[in-house]
């Protein structure tokens, strides 16, 4: 059982969503990385999605791809990604951390070499936005039998013929695009998102989780209603910018966005005080 499997099926257990930030590798501070993600433990993640700096992220929004501009400039690349993660775990065992990103680093480096060297780094799972399950047939089945998991997007748009092939291919989680268009985009209708995700659990099993539009706790704790983990990308790379752009210390920055988030995904499953909120 991988470390992401688990964690799902001790948070299902206690019937509480995943909270997994996604941060990039480098940014705001090469120095920093893993303090942050450190941070973001302490303030109540789950697991961690680390992004792969990279020269053209078609899918990800401007704030996004600022910070891989900004840890592109500071000399970040996935092998610091690797360095990140196995650092991280000199101290953590535990949280699952999943690499997001391109195909293209992956492929300079040599697929059985990367897939190699992230296990050994503890990493656990593997999303790449630009590898989709035509033509991961033969990366899928590596990183599984490295003991990761290969986690694929659905859209809104996605077909059905896709959506039974993902189920067939992927693991660990699947992970909903909950917006047409790239990351860190508004418009977020919680309703529509419920919609797609009961049909989609026609299609597998594994747990479902939501990213793309999801800002702030109130967000959070919406979809957390409908969705077995919230994703939060944009906005916490934006409060980490900022906050280091007024001398604040990045993990703790980290622990105190997360905090309010983690606070609102629990009380929305337990029907505590989180605000009831009809997003669209």
């Amino acid at each position: 059982m991988s470390r992401i499997e688990a964690r799902f099926k001790t948070l299902s257990a206690a019937n509480r969503a995943a909270l997994i930030p996604y941060i990039m590798t480098g940014d705001p501070s090469p120095d920093e990385t893993v303090a942050v993600m450190h941070g973001l433990v302490a303030g109540g993640a789950d697991m961690i999605e680390l992004g792969m700096p990279f020269s053209d992220p078609v899918a990800d929004g401007s704030i996004i791809q600022a910070a891989g501009e900004r840890a592109l400039a500071a000399g970040q690349r996935l092998k610091h990604s690797l360095a990140a993660v196995r650092a991280f775990r000199e101290t953590d065992q535990d949280t699952p951390v999943i690499f997001m990103g391109y195909l293209n680093p992956v492929e300079i480096m040599g697929t059985e070499a990367f897939v190699q060297s992230a296990a050994e780094a503890g990493v656990d799972g593997l999303l790449l936005v630009d590898s989709p399950p035509e033509e991961s047939a033969e990366l899928a089945p590596a990183v599984r039998e490295a003991g990761m998991d290969m986690i694929f997007l659905v859209a809104p748009t996605t077909s059905e013929v896709r959506r039974r092939r993902i189920a067939e291919l992927g693991s660990g989680f699947v992970y909903y695009v909950s917006l047409k268009g790239v990351t860190g985009a508004g418009g977020l209708d919680v309703d529509a998102v419920a919609e797609s995700l009961a049909g989609l659990r026609q299609h597998t099993q594994l747990p479902l989780g939501v990213g793309f539009g999801i800002r702030d706790a109130d967000s959070a704790a919406a979809v957390g209603r409908v969705a077995d983990a919230v994703i939060v990308g944009s906005a916490l790379v934006e409060h980490l910018h900022a906050a280091a752009g007024q001398g604040e210390e990045p993990a703790r920055a980290a622990r105190q966005f997360i905090e309010p988030l983690r606070e609102a995904l629990d009380g929305a499953r337990s029907g505590g005080n989180a605000k009831d909120v009809a997003l669209s």
